[in-house]
């Protein structure tokens, strides 16, 4: 029997597991534009408002009947137009992320091997060679993608300390000083696409036993390790990359590229150049492993496609084909897709879990098949609203800048 305490911390390892992914290679460009401090409060108040909307998800999961699911939560309290939007929601989101994920996995095997090869490679052969491995991998089934994964995120913590551990000595702290609030509400977009790990809590519910003041340790504490690792990697990049010029980042962001290869140039060490190139390929590939995984058995599930050896080929191709063709038509599309990655968390993390909220306790009874649950986050109706009404503003955000 695994006990109550190991239990919590391997739910603590899977909340920091899901929110710690690609998307940090892009916080420092977006954020960046605006300068530490803007960024550090930016941060800070997103992920305090996400951990709410994390609390809400909660308390609508506490009182579901058996174990459930997103989809399912979406269908109790909001009916059937509430599971469609869910649904369609969540696979927008899978397939933007795994857009993202493909197009900075490309990036960065072809900054790796083209240098290595004596002729010229042209540029559809590194999306088409990462549609090739990773569609083995995840043909061959959840546990090769488990393996691999335990290995690379172990490789991905190591790296990370050595990253910042060597780097943090070429910080510049009048770089730190600089500030434009204007870049702060573009920059929006992605900080909440990389607190996005509610998707787990229904799994983490089951796991802990429907134990509420855990899942709340398990919450705050999950997502505050993320919290602290972003906010060192902010100042690594943002004390060393100046804001413009050539190796800047504003050209990162021009450029739609991943800022470890403008690091790497900056930094001008061999060997933190295959640190930082390694972390950037570990943090990518984790994430792409996780996302492409979940969207395959998302689509096997809603489509009814069975896991025999043809059904499997279909999935892969169903899976990793339109993200593909994204990083064909986008190769510098990584931003662009992480941008857009960030609508659909609005809509499916923070906006959701707020309505579900209000439904499952101001709906009409005859409506819902709720169980009775002590849990209940504070704020009554003016904290639903208030969450409803900030969730439309940071969508707004995200479709007009």
């Amino acid at each position: 029997m695994i006990s109550k305490n190991n239990r919590l911390i391997g739910a603590i390892l899977l909340v920091s597991g899901t929110t710690i992914g690609a998307g940090m290679l892009a916080l420092p460009i977006t954020t960046g534009l605006a300068g530490f401090v803007p960024a550090l409060l930016v941060m800070t108040a997103i992920w305090l408002f996400m951990i709410l909307t994390a609390f809400y998800l909660l308390e609508v999961n506490l009182r579901m009947k058996g174990e459930s699911n997103f989809i399912s939560m979406a269908h109790v309290t909001l009916g059937r137009p509430g599971e469609a939007l869910a649904w369609v929601t969540y696979l927008l989101l899978l397939y933007t992320l795994t857009s993202a994920y493909m197009v900075g996995s490309s990036q960065i095997l072809s900054g790796f091997l083209e240098p290595l090869i004596p002729f010229t490679v042209p540029s559809w052969c590194w999306p088409v060679a990462i549609f090739l491995i990773f569609g083995t991998i995840v043909y061959s089934g959840t546990e090769s993608v488990d393996f691999l994964n335990r290995v690379l995120m172990i490789a991905l913590i190591l790296l990370y300390i050595s990253v910042v551990g060597f780097g943090i000595v070429h910080i510049d702290p009048p770089k730190l000083a600089y500030f434009d609030w204007d870049y702060l509400l573009p920059s929006i977009s992605v900080v909440v696409t990389t607190f996005g790990y509610h998707i787990i809590i229904p799994t983490l519910s089951t796991y802990l036993e429907h134990d509420t003041k855990r899942l709340k340790q398990a919450i705050v504490i999950g997502s505050l390790i993320p919290f602290l690792i972003y906010v060192f990697w902010q100042l690594l990049v943002m004390g060393v990359m100046p804001v413009k010029g050539d190796l800047s980042l504003f050209e990162a962001a021009k450029q739609g590229q991943q800022i470890t290869t403008f690091l790497v140039h900056i930094l001008n060490s061999p060997w933190i150049g295959i640190a930082v190139r390694g972390f950037a390929f570990c943090a990518i590939v984790t994430s792409l492993l996780g996302v492409s995984l979940s969207l395959a058995d998302f689509l096997s599930d809603g489509l009814k496609i069975k896991k025999t050896h043809f059904g499997k080929l279909c999935l892969i191709l169903l899976t990793f084909v339109p993200p593909l063709l994204f990083t064909l038509f986008y190769p510098k599309g990584f931003l662009i897709a992480i941008n857009y990655a960030g609508i659909f968390v609005v809509i499916l993390l923070v906006f959701l879990p707020a309505l579900m909220a209000w439904f499952e306790r101001y709906g009409p009874e005859t409506e819902r098949s709720l169980i009775k649950s002590e849990y209940m986050v504070k704020g009554g109706k003016f904290g639903v609203i208030a969450t409803l009404v900030l969730s439309l503003v940071l969508l707004g955000i995200e479709v007009f800048l």
